[in-house]
């Protein structure tokens, strides 16, 4: 037993992973799971490559894909608890061009909740360029307008919003820094995440796990290097705010434990106790998430409750197919990227989960993958 876990089911676990794997499901995991900010499991299984060629290591950099939003979050989250705006500011009273076509109504929280009207859009203008993100904003705002008022239904959002709040928070910061810097001086340093970047950094590259998608991702994601269709993923210099960050499981331990110790970590302050308290509540009430309901209404799912707070994904008490387990306490939070990356912090039992994993799964298989894991992990407490 450590850290108030089961070695007997942590070992299962690891069994259940290499199996996996051994189906060709996906490549490889990395994985550190731990109770009361003790490591009970820190491990490394499988490849970055489907030919099982290329091991992957403890240290290994990933692309976190969506994981990065909660980047952004932090920060919008920070800059509210510094009056740089409200929950209730309205985006365009931050960004002015932002305005006309209903886009007056909407306000930060709308953002940070995926309630802010807009159509799901997984890119701007057809096949442009992602990684630089002036010419993202530009696109924004040129481009993207509500089809509904805000609050009306649960719209995940895979870039806009998150394009619209790291530029609140360029033009609102006191210093008028990028995204990249206040990313890297306001998390990354005062969190010791010495192995993540915004972009691929060029010291990072040696291990990166260059993301396999095997066809599950609806478009590509190019760079202005012209890497390939999804190379916006190895250009060191990408400023991608919606999922342009790479890191290491080593490093997104530490960011999660930060959330798990109410915002605070080996003695730097990142957020308060009484914004995390606010965003760990469930702000979509019983509303569905309108982009998982239609990927999973070809497996009969029922469609369960969004449950999202300001900027984290959340458990709450349905008994529905759910990343974070059926298992769970209703408390449990935290963010997930593209059939690959997931971390949670269940409150209620003391423990972190983080994951990071190559070769990109379809959408509702990795949920019922990770809901398998995550159920093992919540089963193998004390």
């Amino acid at each position: 037993m450590a850290a108030g876990m089961n070695a007997e089911i942590l070992e299962h676990l690891q069994q259940v992973i290499r199996a996996d794997i051994g189906a060709g499901l996906y490549h490889g995991v990395v994985l550190q799971v731990a109770r009361g900010g003790q490591l009970a499991l820190d491990v490394a299984i499988g490849s970055a490559d489907a030919a099982q060629t290329k091991p992957l290591a403890r240290d290994s950099v990933f692309s976190i894909f969506s994981v990065t939003k909660a980047f952004t979050n932090v920060l919008t989250l920070r800059a509210i608890g510094r009056g740089q705006f409200a929950l209730t500011t309205p985006i365009s009273e931050l960004i002015p061009e932002f305005r006309g076509d209903g886009r007056e109504k909407i306000q930060i929280w709308h953002l940070l909740s995926h309630q802010a009207g807009f159509p799901i859009i997984f890119e701007v203008k057809p096949g442009m360029y992602i990684d630089r993100f002036d010419e993202m904003i530009a696109a924004v705002i040129e481009v993207v307008k509500p089809i509904e008022p805000p609050t009306e239904r649960v719209a995940y959002s895979p870039l806009v919003h998150h394009v619209l709040m790291a530029e609140a928070l360029r033009r609102t910061d006191p210093k008028r820094r990028s995204y990249r810097q206040m990313v890297q001086e306001d998390l990354l340093t005062p969190l010791r995440m010495n192995d993540t970047a915004v972009g691929l950094r060029a010291d990072l590259k040696a291990r990166h796990v260059v993301p396999d998608f095997r066809g599950n991702y609806p478009i590509g994601h190019r760079g202005h290097s012209n890497y390939g269709p999804n190379g916006a993923f190895e250009e060191e210099h990408a400023e991608m705010p919606w999922v342009g960050i790479a890191s290491t499981v080593p490093d997104m331990f530490r960011f999660a434990e930060m959330l798990r110790r109410d915002g605070s970590l080996d003695g730097a302050r990142i957020l308060s106790p009484a914004i995390l308290a606010q965003a760990r509540l469930n702000w979509t009430g019983d509303k569905p998430n309108e982009l998982s309901s239609q990927r999973s209404k070809d497996l009969g799912w029922t469609p369960a409750p969004a449950y999202i707070g300001l900027g984290f994904s959340l458990r709450g008490t349905a008994l529905c197919n759910h990343l974070f387990g059926t298992l769970a306490s209703p408390g449990t939070y935290g963010n997930n990227g593209a059939g690959s990356t997931l971390y949670w912090i269940d409150p209620e039992r003391d423990i972190t989960f983080v994951c990071l994993t190559a070769g990109v799964m379809e959408s509702n298989a990795n949920v019922e993958r990770f809901q398998r894991l995550s159920d093992i992990v919540l089963t193998a407490a004390d």
